[in-house]
């Protein structure tokens, strides 16, 4: 008689096993519910920060001009003592629309140079684009393939690069630049990178 009676009760160890998946993956939810509801998704660790600049080169967007002559291409050797700005593009990216005016007015700031690389975009669309918003770029480099973005660290468009006067990348901002990020955050890396070495 006693053995009926215990039969229909779950053993402690029984009921342990079947909750433990579920204990488990309630642990791993909040766990990735804190660290991706965590920090400044924009602020994404580069490992080229502090390293040269890619020694990409990239030809120009032909047909962009600025007072009768064309707007050159990507040139490593344009960074060389020059605070600049990189900027990676494209005209069916949507923030990108978003970001254009600000660039625009970044690039009546004649302290540092603003560069374009045009990602994975064809060249009509690229420069009806910039015949739209106005063109803030001084260098414009097609980056048709891919490739030369890769050797940048790029995950996707819009990426801003901050490049100090030695050609090193000193900061990476991810995504679209806002009026919010380039008051906070852009401009004061640039003023840190105008700074040093001046």
């Amino acid at each position: 008689m006693s053995d009926q009676s215990t039969s229909g009760a779950t053993p402690p160890r029984r009921t342990f096993l079947m909750v433990l998946p579920l204990v488990a993956f309630i642990a791993l939810a909040l766990l990735f519910w804190f660290r991706l509801g965590s920090g400044d998704p924009s602020r994404l660790p580069s490992a080229l920060i502090g390293r040269p600049a890619p020694q990409t080169t990239l030809p120009p967007l032909e047909g962009l001009q600025a007072d009768s002559a064309q707007i050159p291409g990507l040139d490593p050797a344009a960074f060389k003592g020059k605070v600049s700005l990189v900027n990676v593009w494209a005209s069916w990216c949507v923030p990108c629309h978003d970001e254009a005016p600000l660039l625009t007015e970044l690039a009546k700031d004649k302290r540092f140079q603003l560069v374009g690389i045009n990602y994975k975009d064809a060249p009509d669309n690229a420069r009806r684009f910039l015949g739209r918003y106005g063109n803030p770029f001084g260098r414009v480099g097609l980056d048709t393939n891919g490739r030369a973005s890769i050797e940048w660290g790029v995950y996707g468009v819009p990426e801003t690069f901050v490049v100090g006067r030695e050609g090193t990348i000193v900061y990476k901002l991810v995504g679209p630049i806002t009026p919010d990020n380039l008051r906070t955050v852009l401009l004061p890396e640039m003023e840190k990178a105008l700074k040093a070495g001046s």
